[in-house]
C-alpha cells in the first residue's frame, strides 16, 4: 500500500479540521491542545535555526560583495511584491466597496488600537544593546542583525574563525534534522488549530463581514497566482504549479499557526528538498523574508483601510491612496512574523491618512479568520523571493565558471 505524503495528510487534517469544527461548534475547543504542542514544538526551533542558518548562509558564501548584492536583491524584491500587493488590495476594495450599506454594531467588538512604533524607533530598534538578551527574548530582527555580522565577521577572518563556522554549520544540520522530525506532528498540529477556529466562528458572526473576508481572500490569492507565478517562471524558468505544490505543506501550516517566524523551519525544508534552493541562499533569503516580507498583510491593510473609509463614509483620493501603498509597504517591513501583529500595523497606515483609529475595532473580531490567509500568503512570498534569488545567483555563477565578467 503506498504511503500517504505529508501534504496529502496535512490536507486531509485541515478538510477534518473544518468539518469537525462546523459540526461540533465551540466546544471543539477540547483538541486546542494539540495545535498549541505542535506551536511550541516549531517555536523553540526557530531561534537556534535563524541563528546558525543565517550565520552560516553569510559566511558560507565567503565574499561580502555576494552577500552585499543577494541582500539588495532580495530587499529590493520584497519592496516590489508588497507594493504590487496592496495595490491589488487597493483596487479590489475600490470594484467591490465591502464597507459600503454596513451595519455591524452589534457585532463587533471595542478594541484599544495599539500605539505603532515610528519608523525611527523600528530602525533603531533592529540594532541589538544585548544580543544574548535578543536571543532569550526571541526578537527576530534583532537576532537577524547580530547573526548577519556575525557571519561578516567569519567571513573577514576566514580560516582563522574555520571553528566558529563549524559550530554554527553543524548547528544548523541538527536544526533542520528536529525540524524533519517535528513535521511528522503537523497534520496533527493542523488539526488542532484549525478546528477550534471554525468552531469558535459562527455564521452569525462572520455574515456581516463576509464581503470584506472574501475581498482580502481573493485579493491575497489573486497576488499569489499572478505575482509569484510570473515571479518563478520569468526568473526561474519554474512551473508554476511545481513552485506551489513544494511550498504547499508550508502555506498549510502557515495558515493554521498564523506565523510566518513559527512557520520558517518548514519553509526553509520545503524550498530547499521541493523547490531546489541552496542552502545558501535559503539560510539567508528565509530568515529575513518571515521579519520583514509581509505581502498578505499590506494587502490586508489596503482592503481594511479603504473598508474603514467606506464604513465612515470618507471618499479617499488618489493621492490618499497612493499614501496608502507607501504607508502599508513600509509598515509591512516593520510588522513581525507574529500573530495578530498586523493589527498594530494597521494603526499606522489607518492614521496617515486621517481615518478614525476606532474603525479597527471593526476588524479585530475577524483579525484571525484575515490573518490565516495573510500569513499563508507572506510565507509563499518569502519563498518565491528564495527561488528567485537562487536562480539570479546560479546565472551568475555560470557565467563566472564560463570567463564571462559580470
Amino acid at each position: 500500500m503506498k504511503k500517504i505524503g505529508l501534504l496529502s495528510q496535512i490536507l486531509i487534517a485541515f478538510i477534518l479540521a473544518i468539518i469537525v469544527g462546523a459540526i461540533v461548534g465551540p466546544s471543539v475547543e477540547v483538541v486546542k491542545p494539540l495545535g498549541d504542542l505542535f506551536l511550541r514544538m516549531i517555536k523553540f526551533i526557530i531561534v537556534p535555526l535563524v541563528l546558525a542558518s543565517l550565520v552560516v548562509g553569510v559566511a558560507g558564501t565567503g565574499d561580502i560583495k555576494k552577500i552585499g548584492r543577494m541582500g539588495g536583491i532580495t530587499f529590493f524584491y520584497y519592496l516590489l511584491t508588497t507594493a504590487f500587493a496592496v495595490t491589488i488590495g487597493l483596487i479590489l476594495a475600490n470594484i467591490f466597496s465591502p464597507g459600503k450599506g454596513l451595519d455591524i454594531a452589534a457585532t463587533t467588538e471595542t478594541a484599544d488600537p495599539a500605539e505603532a512604533p515610528g519608523v525611527i524607533d523600528t530602525l533603531l530598534n533592529i540594532i541589538p544593546t544585548n544580543p544574548i538578551a535578543s536571543l532569550v527574548n526571541g526578537d527576530m530582527l534583532q537576532i537577524i542583525f547580530f547573526a548577519i555580522f556575525l557571519g561578516l565577521g567569519i567571513t573577514i577572518l576566514g580560516d582563522k574563525a574555520k571553528t566558529v563556522y563549524n559550530f554554527f554549520d553543524e548547528l544548523a544540520e541538527i536544526m533542520y534534522k528536529i525540524t524533519a522530525i517535528v513535521m511528522k506532528l503537523a497534520p496533527i498540529g493542523v488539526f488542532g488549530l484549525i478546528a477550534p477556529t471554525v468552531g469558535e466562528y459562527g455564521v452569525s458572526v462572520l455574515l456581516p463581514l463576509l464581503k470584506v473576508i472574501l475581498v482580502v481572500y481573493l485579493g491575497c490569492i489573486l497576488h499569489a497566482v499572478l505575482t509569484y507565478s510570473v515571479s518563478v517562471k520569468v526568473f526561474a524558468k519554474m512551473n508554476p504549479l511545481k513552485f506551489f505544490k513544494g511550498i504547499a505543506p508550508a502555506s498549510l501550516v502557515a495558515f493554521s499557526t498564523t506565523s510566518s517566524s513559527g512557520t520558517l523551519p518548514i519553509t526553509i525544508k520545503n524550498s530547499e528538498e521541493n523547490l531546489g534552493v541552496s542552502r545558501k541562499v535559503s539560510s539567508f533569503v528565509l530568515p529575513l523574508g518571515a521579519t520583514i516580507n509581509m505581502d498578505g498583510t499590506a494587502l490586508y491593510q489596503g482592503v481594511c483601510v479603504l473598508f474603514i473609509a467606506q464604513f465612515f463614509g470618507y471618499d479617499l483620493s488618489f493621492a490618499q491612496q497612493l499614501t496608502i501603498v507607501l504607508t502599508a509597504t513600509l509598515a509591512s517591513i516593520g510588522t513581525a512574523g507574529v500573530p495578530g501583529a498586523g493589527l498594530i500595523m494597521l494603526t499606522m497606515v489607518v492614521t496617515s491618512v486621517g481615518l478614525p483609529v476606532e474603525g479597527i475595532a471593526l476588524i479585530a473580531g475577524i483579525d484571525r479568520i484575515l490573518d490565516m490567509i495573510r500569513t499563508s500568503v507572506n510565507v509563499t512570498g518569502d519563498a518565491s523571493a528564495a527561488v528567485v534569488v537562487n536562480a539570479i545567483e546560479e546565472k551568475r555563477e555560470l557565467k563566472v565558471s564560463n570567463g564571462v565578467s559580470v
